[in-house]
């Protein structure tokens, strides 16, 4: 007997219909056809026993009429609402035969199959509203429902083409909503006959083609979304005879052409979207003078011309969204009368002006982005845009060029929580009236020319989360009071809630071109000074700041050593303190930073050994190179080439030898000794020109490959052998030198370039960071265990090259990239994402872990099981990545080291206590892949309030309140078989138990899924 199955068959046999009232106004026994169609709806339902009650076997001693949900008229049902209410299962044919129906709502829920035609002929039919569930098939070819005023299937996953018999025979239809289905094909002629419509939801379909004349005869239209569908053509100039619409979204299609100048009869109109398609030409005035309009979104067209909105006319606007366009001329003045406007995004157009006077009128005014617009003057801006009292979030990147920022005391932004003037060039210092916005949260003023100290005040700022001065010329000590920032000790601020869509400003991540949007909660906590001119020591108080995500401090004048109490900072997972002048030792108490995955010390005078254990065996050497009394074990994979530690007395002998040398280059190091101070001095400020991410690239992405070392390309006889023999040439001209272009991720030691050889073959070259002249013990390894690992569900390892400093891993090309890209980055990525593709994925991907642990000679430990080391092949076939942090291991051993490592999320609770990496603690690992896999969310996010941040610990809870269903991603809750996720949740917690002897091994894992699509009914977990 199944999981689920015993526990619903056992219930199913102790049936009680509750509810007959003392004083019941349905006291008509109701029709013994109906008592039967209900009976069989009871039946096809896999939990609809809480629902009536228990106590009673059959129906036959019941009146069905007083069951909850159902309504009756004179002994006939004519309503049946069982709206969420956690049922599943299947409609049968039966439930047909209440031919008195007038309502039927059976929304969110679970239930799923495919919909009795004979339901679609009910001639009484009023209401039907089957959305949220998990049916299938397409609809029926003919709809026969005359009495129909409701169709509301949303949110399902039906495919095929949209049925016209519903117009045809449903002329009173009112609402018709499709939405969030598979729908494919055009609108189909006959849609003008559902003259009676007022609301038509089309949106997030395959529907395409362009937009028929029919569709705007359809006089009584108040509600028009057809966004995200692949619809191609003009919007046509017919759109004014829909004089009742208040809402039309045209958003993410592929419309092109001009707007039409036809919005002058649409004197309802509320929002209006048509973002993200390839308009292009002017606004038309009809449309900026519309009085009714309060949500205009235009943004990522062509659109171009002066903005000439009329907002004398234009009452009541609200949020206004022209960004990434082609606008021109100065920023309108005319915008300032537009008194309503609580959001506006100007972004990424060309005014070459400045913000006009009239924009402190704007008392309402909450969201503002002129970035990157060719603005200037910023003291005029910010003594206009102070005057907007309600400000809460300005973004002002990319213009004031090589301005000064000004120190006007008068300057006061009191509701600001999110402040943006990066790469603008500024130059001046940080103003004392930014103290004053004591609810700001985050502050952004990198890539600028800013000089002097950092203010102490800073600390005061009880909410600030992320603070970024890097790139600037700023001095003198760090001030001790940025270790006592309140959200960075105890993360208990609220955190902005940023307007929806609203796009905002991030410092481009080092492996990626141009800068990047986010919303704010997406920012992580951060502390970043780098590139300045910074001197003093590190306070050991910066320990205090448990939340930390990301402190930077290279690339400064820092001196002392490095404070031990940072250990404290528990969150930390980036931490670099490279090119200072940092001595003494590397503390060993950072080998406690569980979640470190970046730690850089480059480029100091620190002596001592190099730490084991915690996350320090994954840090590539060039994180330590150019530390001349650095030490290390010979065999550790961190170590730089100047630090192997050698016996005492080979150092004896080379410091004798120093000694005869050290006399003659004494007297050149003297005279050498300024010249050096200079040189130093200005190849910062190099570095901070070349890392500007506006306008050139990163200097570590453009260094040439050096093949003036050893240039032979090895390749491995496997299946997806290159047939042809390769030089570095040959992978120089796939990967255009390198170019960052070509970037399509980042692995565990470095960045991986796209290249398609000579032969017209794709593959993945991952170019390893580190600077050796030999070959390094991390590449050799990775090198030699995935030679060994070939199987169709790991990324196959084809070749290698070594090039004096450059080492070169080719891998097999995956089309689709990762899986954490489908389900948390691309923008509709987990809805393309089924639950059959999901299950596929959870399946290959526990083949491909089961091999590496089982029938791999020798054996491998993973060691960062995730969702981006997942990767996904054209077929979306799963394939395990990245063994940077895989070690080979004996068959006969319990675990291989003592060296926690892994991701923020994914680590085993074990690895905290014992730091023992095991198989079980890839299992753990898996675990909490199956979870993404079923649920969509990310395993940790800092950001979001304390209940909902660990995906674990709010599974378990949702189990223990019997809410399982719940949790499951809203993607693939509404689709087939429910059952299988359950299980596939049950499976997920196994893995995730506390006790690693519990967990099971992979083969158990491969076993259960595998037969997770077979007849469970008679399997247990």
């Amino acid at each position: 007997m199944g999981l689920f199955g015993e526990i619903w068959v056992l219930f199913s046999f102790v049936i009680v219909f509750a509810q007959v009232g003392v004083s019941n106004s349905q006291n008509i026994t109701c029709n013994t056809n109906d008592r039967k169609a209900l009976e069989g709806l009871f039946i096809g339902l896999g939990s609809g026993i809480e629902l009536w009650g228990s106590g009673v076997n059959n129906f036959t001693a019941i009146n069905c009429c007083n069951l909850t949900g159902v309504a009756c008229d004179s002994g006939r049902v004519v309503k049946l609402e069982l709206a969420d209410r956690k049922l599943t299962g299947s409609i049968f044919e039966s439930l047909a035969d209440l031919d008195h129906l007038k309502v039927l709502n059976l929304s969110q829920n679970f239930l799923n199959g495919t919909i009795p035609s004979r339901l679609f002929q009910l001639q009484k039919l009023e209401v039907l509203d089957l959305s949220f569930n998990e049916f299938t098939d397409s609809l029926p070819v003919e709809i026969d429902l005359p009495s129909l005023r409701v169709f509301d299937v949303s949110v399902n996953s039906f495919k095929g083409r949209i049925d016209t018999g519903i117009c045809k025979n449903s002329t009173r239809i009112t609402i018709l909503n499709l939405a969030i289905n598979y729908f494919q094909g055009n609108i189909p002629p006959g849609i003008g006959n559902c003259s009676s419509l007022q609301r038509l939801i089309l949106n997030s379909n395959l529907l395409s083609g362009s937009l028929p004349d029919e569709l705007f005869s359809l006089r009584n239209l108040s509600h028009l979304l057809l966004q995200e569908n692949m619809f191609s053509g003009n919007l046509s100039d017919r759109v004014s005879n829909l004089s009742n619409l208040v809402q039309l979204d045209v958003s993410s299609n592929r419309l092109s052409g001009n707007l039409p100048d036809a919005f002058h009869n649409l004197r309802k109109l509320q929002q209006f979207s048509a973002h993200s398609n390839l308009f292009a030409n002017h606004l038309p005035t009809s449309l900026s003078n519309c009085p009714t309009l309060e949500k205009l979104n235009l943004r990522n067209n062509s659109l171009d011309g002066s903005i000439d909105l009329n907002c004398t006319a234009m009452v009541k606007l609200s949020s206004l969204d022209l960004g990434t366009n082609r606008f021109h001329g100065p920023l309108p003045a005319s915008l300032g009368s537009c008194r309503e406007l609580t959001a506006m995004n100007l972004a990424r157009n060309v005014f070459n002006s400045q913000v006009p006077e009239s924009f402190k009128n704007l008392h309402l005014l909450s969201y503002l982005s002129i970035s990157n617009s060719s603005v200037h003057n910023i003291s005029a801006t910010l003594s206009i845009l102070q005057q907007c009292k309600n400000l809460s979030t300005l973004v002002l990147t990319l213009n004031f060029w090589d301005e000064e920022l000004p120190a006007d005391a008068n300057l006061s932004f009191v509701s600001l929580k999110a402040l943006v003037i990066a790469n603008c060039r500024l130059t001046g210092s940080i103003p004392q009236w930014l103290f004053k916005s004591n609810s700001l949260q985050l502050l952004d003023l990198s890539w600028n020319r800013l000089s002097g100290s950092i203010p102490d005040w800073f600390g005061g700022i009880k909410s600030l989360f992320y603070l970024d001065l890097s790139n600037n010329t700023l001095s003198g000590q760090m001030p001790k009071s940025l270790t006592q920032l309140q959200s960075l000790v105890f993360r208990n601020v609220s955190l902005l809630d940023s307007s929806p869509d609203f796009p905002l400003f991030m410092k481009r991540d080092q492996s990626v071109r141009g800068l990047r949007y986010n919303q704010i909660v997406s920012f992580p906590p951060s502390l970043d000074l780098s590139y300045n001119n910074l001197t003093g020591t590190i306070w050991p108080e910066f320990g205090n700041l448990k939340k930390l995500h990301v402190f930077d401090l290279r690339s400064n004048f820092l001196q002392g050593s490095i404070p031990s109490e940072l250990s404290g900072m528990t969150s930390l997972e980036t931490l670099d303190l490279s090119y200072n002048n940092l001595t003494g030792t590397i503390p060993a108490s950072l080998a406690q930073l569980s979640f470190l995955s970046k730690f850089a010390v480059a480029y100091n005078q620190l002596d001592g050994r190099i730490p084991t254990g915690g996350q320090f065996s994954t840090f590539p050497p060039s994180s330590f190179e150019h530390n001349k009394n650095l030490s290390c074990l010979d065999h550790s994979n961190s170590c730089p080439p100047d630090a192997v530690h050698q016996p005492e007395h080979i150092k004896k002998r080379h410091r004798n030898i120093g000694h005869v040398i050290g006399m003659a280059v004494g007297i050149a190091s003297g005279t050498l000794l300024l010249l050096t101070v200079v040189f130093f001095i200005v190849s910062k400020a190099n570095n901070r020109t070349q890392d500007d991410p506006e306008h050139s690239n990163i200097v570590s992405m453009n260094k040439d490959l050096d093949v003036t070392g050893s240039g032979s390309v090895y390749l491995f006889q496997n299946k997806d052998m290159i047939t042809k023999e390769l030089s570095i040439d040959d992978l120089l001209k796939s990967t255009n030198n390198f170019d960052q272009a070509n970037i399509i991720g980042c692995g565990g030691f470095g960045l991986v370039y796209k290249a398609v050889l000579p032969d017209g073959r794709k593959v993945a070259i991952k170019r390893l960071s580190g600077d050796c002249g030999e070959m390094d013990r991390e590449f050799q390894a990775e090198v030699e265990a995935l030679s060994r690992a070939q199987h169709e569900n790991l990324v196959l390892l084809q070749g290698f090259c070594k090039c004096k400093t450059d080492k070169l891993l080719i891998y097999s090309y995956m089309e689709n990239g990762s899986l954490d890209y489908w389900l948390h980055e691309k923008i509709d990525g987990a809805l393309s994402l089924d639950w059959a593709t999901r299950l596929r994925i959870a399946q290959g991907a526990a083949r491909g872990l089961a091999y590496l642990h089982q029938s791999c000679q020798p054996q491998i430990l993973h060691r960062d099981v995730k969702s981006s080391n997942i990767l996904l092949d054209e077929n979306f076939e799963a394939h395990l990545a990245d063994f940077g942090l895989a070690r080979l291991i004996d068959p006969f051993q319990t675990h291989v080291s003592t060296d926690l490592v892994g991701t923020l999320g994914y680590i085993p609770p074990e690895y905290g206590l014992a730091s023992v990496a095991t198989f079980k603690g890839d299992v753990y690992s898996f675990g909490v892949v199956l979870l993404e896999l079923i649920t969509g969310k990310r395993p940790m996010d800092m950001c979001k309030p304390k209940g909902c941040r660990d995906l674990i610990s709010w599974v378990r809870q949702m189990k223990i309140e019997k809410r399982e269903t719940e949790v499951f991603d809203p993607f693939i809750y509404d689709k087939e078989h429910n059952e299988e996720m359950l299980l596939i949740l049950e499976i997920a917690c196994l893995c995730l138990n506390e006790c690693p002897k519990v967990r099971p091994s992979t083969q158990q894992v491969v076993t259960w899924l595998d037969n997770v699509n077979i007849d469970w009914a008679d399997k247990t977990v």
